[in-house]
């Protein structure tokens, strides 16, 4: 007979009582703060060494110096706004716009450009501190989340502008002819877009132009009506967009090094600094080299290209104001607006010469398959997650493969390179909504809204 050992079994249960410890929210929660902390001053030492901004001295400047975006902190304020009660909200909101007045008025006053964006910074910390020495329970816990969803945003953004420079610093070299290649297959939109652009006039790239450095913005009017039930009901919806915005940020953005590229306006047009092939975007398309190769380029220019994070993030923002978050239809203004922001990102990016069509497409299948990854994680990770997630994942991997390797194939052969582009975007899409639109759940009566048809997007 086959005793086991006490000591054994004692061993075992400290093993499971440690593991339990770490899964707590306080522990959790102290070892997310310390690896941002780590990063962050990472990133900094880096980039002092490197002889530019890093995070920490950016964040410094948002609270005492000029803040370098001005509607950033205000959204992130906003969204951390959703986990206090109305009461709280109003006098956060006045305190900001109060310090923000007083700052905007020394720097006018002292010579220095209008910029806002102290006071939101300020307050949002201050709400931290508030939340953490003086409040308990559930609304110590709903201010905190908000808070660090707040926070993560606008550290997401310091972060993202030290990465930029990492891509050109690590990658002397760009792919941007093999991209041209590859963008023949699908008529070479960022040129069709760009003149189009040229033609509509000012008016119409002002909108768009505001509408591409503003997506943030739009994102957090998404979440906020996601969240707005929070501090009334104490619930958290089991998924929305700051979750699936901050994932794609962090995975999207490892492609650069990996896919070195600058855009046509970069490469191909009038701003890359002495290292383009020509001036030809968008004038006249730059004639097709069957022998490509790596271009040298600039230190200064971002690889930001390979994919498309604006498409990535905007279709994910169109994702999230198709629902509500009980499976009800979300009301006409939000779809029409997350239609209109998908579509003016989606010409801002080629018709700005940002961008190629095929970034496009490798930007929308990474979202739609991050997205299938986070989405209603209630219903666990079943074969039909796995595969809609491994679908997406091999095409998406398999189409930065082609990019790079059969590029001249593809301009040989445009129209059936272009059909196999679109078609492994229309098959992902269309298992995508299967998926999660076609089988989308009934709203509850309690929710009192008229449950919508399940196959309407």
């Amino acid at each position: 007979m086959l005793v086991e050992h006490p000591r054994g079994v004692a061993e075992g249960a400290t093993r499971l009582n440690r593991l339990s410890r770490l899964r707590e929210p306080r522990v959790l929660a102290v070892i997310a703060v310390s690896a941002v902390l780590a990063l962050l001053i990472g990133l900094q030492v880096a980039a002092w060494i490197s002889g530019f901004d890093g995070p920490l001295a950016s964040l410094a400047r948002d609270y005492v110096g000029t803040p370098k975006s001005m509607s950033v902190p205000w959204a992130g304020l906003v969204l951390a706004l959703v986990g206090v009660s109305a009461r709280r909200r109003v006098i956060a909101a006045g305190a900001a716009i109060g310090i923000d007045a007083v700052w905007a008025a020394l720097r006018l006053l002292d010579g220095q450009p209008f910029a806002v964006g102290n006071g939101p910074t300020i307050v949002l910390t201050a709400l931290v501190l508030i939340a953490v020495l003086r409040w308990r329970g559930r609304e110590r816990t709903d201010a905190l989340r908000a808070a660090a969803l707040g926070a993560l945003l606008v550290l997401a953004t310091k972060v993202g502008d030290v990465w930029l420079h990492v891509t050109s610093a690590v990658h002397p070299t760009v792919l941007d002819e093999y991209l041209l290649l590859a963008d023949h297959a699908l008529g070479d939109p960022a040129w069709v877009m760009g003149r189009v652009l040229d033609v509509l006039g000012p008016e119409v790239y002002a909108v768009l132009h505001w509408v591409y450095i503003e997506l943030p913005v739009a994102a957090i009017v998404v979440a906020v009506w996601q969240l707005r039930r929070v501090v009334p009901t104490g619930i958290w919806p089991s998924h929305y967009l700051v979750r699936t915005f901050l994932v794609l940020g962090l995975v999207g953005p490892l492609f650069y090094v990996l896919f070195p590229v600058v855009g046509p306006m970069f490469a191909f047009g009038p701003d890359g600094h002495g290292f383009q092939v020509g001036d030809f975007w968008p004038t006249a398309l730059p004639p097709l080299d069957h022998s490509p190769a790596a271009l040298s380029f600039d230190e200064v220019t971002p690889r930001n290209c390979m994919p498309s994070m604006h498409t990535a993030w905007a279709l994910s923002l169109f994702l999230h104001t198709r629902r509500d978050i009980d499976g009800s239809r979300a009301p006409a203004w939000l779809r029409w607006g997350g239609a209109f922001w998908l579509i003016a990102t989606v010409a801002a990016t080629l018709g700005f010469g940002y961008h190629y069509g095929v970034d496009l497409v490798a930007g929308a299948i990474l979202c739609l398959t991050v997205e299938s990854a986070l989405r209603s994680p209630e219903r666990g990770w079943g074969a039909f997650r796995i595969r809609l997630v491994a679908f997406g994942t091999v095409t998406f991997a398999g189409l930065l493969l082609s990019y790079r390797y059969l590029a001249v194939p593809m301009a040989e052969y445009p129209i059936t390179a272009g059909a196999i582009v679109l078609g492994l975007l229309a098959a992902v899409s269309i298992a995508f909504h299967t998926t999660w639109f076609a089988t989308a759940p009934i709203p509850t009566a309690k929710t009192g809204v008229t449950p919508e048809p399940a196959t309407t997007a």
